[in-house]
């Protein structure tokens, strides 16, 4: 299983619409009137409304630009608040070292809001203590915080337990149409030091369980890079051969493609009857392509257009005081050759 050899060898450390996680109502109107720093109560005015949001500071401590899903990501959020009036400062990185620094120097800024995706979750429960310490609230996104410091911020998550059960899902399907028994798995993930990429292995590993015959031999960080995740799969291409291995799992389409181009490379067959099966996420048109082309056999949503929407429409109801959960998910899809027309138009943004 992923978590098994990924503790082995790195050690322990969207349908479209977003689906709200319904918390106990008191708790969540506590928790957002905190945060608010004595926010006011929900008026159902609409969330368009700028007339709490000009004059507005947003620290924004998202995915860095050099990231195909944090650039489309950050296209999106970024402009629509501005649009209202809001001020934001950019924080951006893709370095988890770089990341809590700049969540520090957001708590210096004292902003109206910081937003933030968390690539070191560990690394990041002392600034969020800090900045309920001084009274900055804090809007997460993508990945869920420590559950440490989960009733100190608000957040907008993709539900990456769905997304790690489609990949497993996508190479079991696939390696069973071509008739294999058994077969070896290679997964290059995320920023492993995130829950986002930890809740997809977990969840990964807990699908394949189901599975035994189909088994992950090699695991690998990839920290969402899309040149890092090619030169691994160059490497474990060149480790294994062709016939040590049967499937593979890039955490995003940006990831899985470049696991395709290093097969092609060191002339291992794809897709097909007896070809290398390859699963991404975080879908992009890139992957849409692949998928049809029959090169990649499968994806998930994920896009960063829909959670950049979803995430800029909760601070704008958040900052019109309007008292939005203090969760909201959004809902995943598995997507492969049958159904991909469906998400086409979704995936086809990025």
């Amino acid at each position: 299983m992923i978590q098994s050899v990924l503790s082995h060898q790195l050690g322990q450390p969207g349908s479209r619409l977003p689906v709200t996680i319904k918390l106990a109502g008191a708790l969540a109107g506590v928790l957002l009137a905190t945060a608010a720093c004595g926010g006011g109560s929900s008026d159902g005015g609409d969330t368009s409304g700028t007339a709490g949001l000009k004059g507005k500071t947003v620290n924004f401590v998202g995915y860095g630009k050099d990231n195909p899903w944090g650039a489309y990501f950050n296209g999106v959020f970024v402009p629509k608040l501005e649009s209202q009036g809001v001020k934001v400062v950019d924080l951006t990185t893709m370095d988890p070292g770089t990341a809590v620094t700049n969540f520090n120097q957001a708590i210096s800024n004292k902003p109206d809001l910081i937003v933030a995706a968390l690539l070191d979750t560990s690394s990041t429960v002392v600034p969020i203590k800090k900045a309920k310490q001084a009274g900055i609230p804090v809007l997460v996104f993508d990945g869920r915080p420590d559950p440490s410091v989960d009733g100190d911020v608000m957040q907008v998550l993709s539900d990456n337990e769905a997304l790690g059960t489609a990949a497993a899902q996508n190479l079991v399907e696939g390696l069973k149409a071509q008739g294999r028994t058994s077969g070896n798995i290679i997964a290059i993930t995320g920023t492993k030091s995130g829950f986002a990429a930890q809740d997809r292995v977990k969840a990964f590993d807990a699908e394949l369980a189901k599975t035994p015959e189909y088994k992950v031999v090699d695991i690998q960080d990839g920290n969402w890079d899309p040149t890092l995740s090619g030169k691994i799969a160059t490497q474990l291409f060149a480790k294994y051969g062709c016939s040590g291995i049967q499937g593979a799992y890039g955490m995003a389409d940006y990831q899985a493609l470049p696991i395709v181009a290093a097969a092609k490379q060191a002339g291992c067959p794809v897709g097909g009857k007896d070809g290398l099966i390859v699963t991404g996420s975080n879908c992009f048109k890139a992957g849409i392509d692949a998928i049809k082309a029959g090169t990649l056999y499968g994806t998930a949503t994920e896009d960063p257009g829909t959670i950049a929407e979803q995430t800029a429409d909760y601070v704008i109801r958040y900052f019109n005081q309007q008292n939005p959960p203090a969760k909201e998910l959004v809902k995943e899809e598995r997507v492969t050759a049958k159904n991909v027309a469906q998400f086409e138009e979704q995936c086809s943004k990025a």
